[in-house]
């Protein structure tokens, strides 16, 4: 069954809850230290109004126990600074207060709802179904009309405003829902060769991501980068030293080298590892070429290096698709930002590029980089798209 998007939905007059992913780094003083994905959803957002809605806006903020873990007060006022629509706030998700708010809404008018994640089973995942039936949904669907998922981020979770829902009243999915779905969904479609530059230090994720475009055939190439580029390296055979190595192990990735030596014996054509690796000495980046090494003791890699910045460049700048899924290095040191800023560079000048949301997408904003034909908004979400893996919220707005 085909997902229904805003161009099925009615809007004028409904009142509509609408849920998305706000969830933003915050300063210690717990007002927005950056609105990318507020911006995100403006389109959805302003469409909906400009169509005469009535917005009751779900999204949640950190996680319980966290230090970002606050209310949405800030983002609502952000959102009425981005929005040409007055945007209120509730300080109750589904309180009768909250309700009242949501029932007294005018026609372009929307209110952001507090925090789903204040309520205890928004934290939990259930089914559909049993979803469906948890207080959140039950006290808020009789006073909305539909439901419109925007919140591709999230879209791998199944809580209750994710996934419960469309169990009780009609559902669409919001423009940032939708490209994501066209995007990913359709990467088999995209311009050949395909090259994937994985990377970053979530090991068990990314080697997840080249197992499944390489057994699926979806990548002519895999660029290692990061912490993953370690743990090949390892399986390969490299003596890293003890400092690299170490925090393989103490991260647990005892079993990620043997996935990738797996890996190098399916498919070691198609993967490609780092030929120097850069590490700090004497508070300066130094580079070491891979059959010199290990390096000194307490010398850990911290980016690729020069000539491997150049190889991976080449194979990148003739690539027809470029999917990025993880920084090269530590790229939030300059010393070691050269791998990520060169790489990430370059993918905008192949014919297709697209930025597999987290981390990566947090680089890139760091170096504001530009030209990506597609850059993501989420980073579990997007690993599940880049996988084959179905996705809660997908299922639940397809259902």
């Amino acid at each position: 069954m085909a997902i229904e998007t805003l161009d099925d939905l009615a809007v004028q007059g409904t009142t509509l809850g609408v849920r998305i992913d706000i969830n933003s780094p915050l300063t210690d003083e717990g007002a927005l230290a950056d609105d990318a994905r507020l911006r995100a959803h403006v389109e959805t957002l302003s469409e909906l109004l400009d169509r005469d809605g009535r917005v009751a806006i779900l999204a949640h903020q950190g996680r319980p126990g966290g230090e970002e873990f606050r209310d949405l007060r800030p983002h609502a006022n952000r959102l009425d600074e981005l929005l040409d629509a007055p945007v209120g706030y509730a300080d109750g998700t589904f309180s009768g207060e909250a309700r009242r708010k949501v029932e007294n809404l005018d026609d372009g008018q929307a209110v952001v709802l507090e925090n789903t994640r204040f309520y205890s089973e928004e934290y939990m995942e259930f089914p559909a179904d049993r979803a469906g039936q948890t207080e959140l949904v039950d006290k808020l669907a009789p006073v909305l009309d539909a439901y419109v998922n925007d919140a591709f981020a999230a879209a791998h979770r199944s809580q209750p405003s994710i996934v419960g829902f469309p169990t009780r009243i009609p559902a669409y999915a919001g423009r940032v829902m939708e490209s994501e779905l066209d995007v990913l969904g359709d990467i088999e479609s995209t311009p050949e060769p395909r090259t994937y530059v994985v990377g970053g230090a979530k090991v068990p994720d990314s080697i997840s991501v080249a197992e499944s475009v390489l057994e699926r055939g979806l990548a002519d190439e895999v660029l290692t980068t990061g912490v993953v580029a370690n743990v090949f390296l390892l399986a390969d055979g490299t003596d890293l030293g003890d400092a690299s190595a170490d925090f393989v192990y103490e991260q647990g990735y005892w079993d990620e080298i043997d996935r990738a030596a797996d890996l190098l014996a399916e498919y070691g054509d198609r993967i490609r590892l780092p030929v120097d690796l850069a590490v700090e000495r004497d508070g300066e980046r130094h580079e070491i070429a891979v059959e010199d090494l290990p390096p000194r003791e307490g010398e850990a890699a911290m980016d690729i290096g020069a000539a491997t910045i150049e190889a991976y460049g080449e194979v990148v700048a003739g690539s027809g698709t470029v999917v990025l899924n993880g920084p090269a290095g530590v790229f939030e040191d300059e010393t070691f930002a050269h791998g990520t800023r060169d790489l990430f560079e370059t993918a905008t000048d192949a014919e297709y590029s697209v930025v597999g949301g987290g981390d990566t997408a947090a680089a890139i904003r760091a170096f504001d980089i530009e030209g990506f034909d597609h850059v993501s908004t989420g980073g579990g979400a997007a690993l599940n798209m880049l996988t084959g893996e179905e996705l809660p919220a997908v299922e639940a707005l397809r259902n």
